[in-house]
C-alpha cells in the first residue's frame, strides 16, 4: 500500500504542472490563438517565482505558505506580461504565431540564465525548499484518501484541482467561455453579434500566460531546490496534453494524470522494487514519456479536432 501512495503522490508531482499549463493552452487556443510559447512562459515564471522567494524568503520561516503563494502570484504576472508579446504579436500585428512562439521560447532562457548569473554570479537560483505539508489536520486522518491526498503533499496540489474546477465551469457555463469558444470556432460569427474579437483572444492569450507562468513555478516546487533556466520540456509535453485531451478540460485531466504516471515511471524508478528489478537502463527510463508522447500523438491526432479558426488572424473584411 506505501508503494501505491508514493507512486500516486508523485504522479500528482508531475500531473499537476501538466494539468495547469495545458489549461492555459487550452484558453488560448479554443480563442483561436496558437500558443507553443508555454515552455517559455513557464521559463520566465518559474525564474521570477524562484527568484522572488531567493530575495525575499525568511530561513526562519520556511515553511510559510504565504510566501509560496506570492511567489505564485509574481510567476502569473511574468507569465501575462510574456503573454502580451505574444498576443500582440498576433491578435494587432497579425504576425505568424508559430514564429512568436519560438521567439519567446528561445528568449526565455537566455534571459533567465543572464539575469541569474548578472544578480547571483551563477547560473542557478538557490531557494529553501520546505513547503511540503506533512499532514492537513483531520483529512490526513482519513483511511486511505488521506494518507493518498492529504499527507506529504503540497498547497500546488489543490490549487491545481480548483484551476481545473474553474476552467471547465468558465468555459461551458459563462457567457465569456462561449465567446471564447465561438472565437476559435468562427470569428466572423462571434464579430456578427456584436462580440469583441480581439479583445476575447487578448483574454484567452492572458488567462494562457498566467496558468503558464504559475505552472512553472509548481513544477519546480516538489522537485528542487534551485532553478537554472530549463523546464526540461515540459511547456512541449503540456502542448501534447493539450492536443491528446481534444482541447477539452475532462480530457485534459485524464492526459495529465497518464502523462504524470509516464514521468513519475522515468523520475522516481529507482524508488519502484519492480521497475529497478527490470535491469533496464535509467535512459530507457528518462525516454519513456516522450516516447509515449509520440506514439499516442501519431495514434489519436487524426480523431482530434482542433478549433477551426486557431492560428488564423481575423479580419473582418472575411465574411
Amino acid at each position: 500500500m506505501d508503494m501505491f501512495y508514493f507512486i500516486l503522490q508523485n504522479t500528482m508531482f508531475f500531473m499537476i504542472p501538466l494539468l495547469i499549463v495545458a489549461l492555459g493552452g487550452m484558453f488560448s487556443e479554443r480563442s483561436g490563438v496558437v500558443n507553443i510559447a508555454l515552455e517559455g512562459k513557464m521559463v520566465m515564471g518559474a525564474f521570477t517565482g524562484v527568484l522572488f522567494l531567493n530575495i525575499f524568503q525568511n530561513p526562519e520561516r520556511v515553511t510559510d505558505h504565504g510566501i509560496l503563494l506570492l511567489a505564485l502570484l509574481v510567476a502569473m504576472i511574468t507569465g501575462i506580461v510574456i503573454a502580451l508579446l505574444h498576443a500582440f504579436a498576433a491578435i494587432n500585428l497579425k504576425a505568424n504565431q508559430i514564429i512568436s512562439g519560438i521567439a519567446i521560447n528561445m528568449f526565455a532562457p537566455a534571459f533567465a540564465i543572464y539575469v541569474a548569473v548578472f544578480y547571483l554570479h551563477e547560473q542557478h537560483v538557490p531557494f529553501i525548499n520546505q513547503f511540503r505539508i506533512a499532514s492537513v489536520p483531520l483529512l490526513g486522518d482519513i483511511p486511505i484518501l488521506g494518507p493518498l491526498l492529504f499527507q506529504r503533499t503540497y498547497i500546488t496540489t489543490y490549487l491545481g484541482f480548483l484551476i481545473f474546477g474553474i476552467s471547465a465551469f468558465v468555459l461551458y457555463k459563462t457567457k465569456f467561455g462561449l465567446r471564447l469558444r465561438a472565437c476559435g470556432e468562427h470569428p466572423q460569427a462571434a464579430d456578427s453579434v456584436g462580440v469583441n474579437v480581439a479583445k476575447v483572444r487578448y483574454a484567452g492569450v492572458l488567462i494562457s500566460g498566467a496558468l503558464a507562468g504559475m505552472g512553472g513555478l509548481i513544477w519546480i516546487i516538489p522537485i528542487s531546490t534551485r532553478f537554472g533556466g530549463s523546464v526540461a520540456g515540459y511547456g512541449f509535453l503540456a502542448l501534447a496534453v493539450l492536443i491528446f485531451g481534444a482541447w477539452k478540460p475532462k480530457r485534459i485531466l485524464f492526459a495529465a494524470f497518464f502523462f504524470g504516471i509516464m514521468q513519475t515511471v522515468a523520475n522516481s524508478f529507482t524508488g519502484i522494487p519492480f521497475l529497478l528489478n527490470l535491469g533496464i537502463p535509467a535512459s530507457f527510463y528518462n525516454m519513456a514519456p516522450y516516447i509515449a508522447t509520440l506514439i499516442l500523438l501519431a495514434f489519436t491526432s487524426k480523431n482530434t479536432q482542433a478549433p477551426k479558426a486557431v492560428g488564423q488572424p481575423y479580419d473582418k473584411g472575411q465574411r
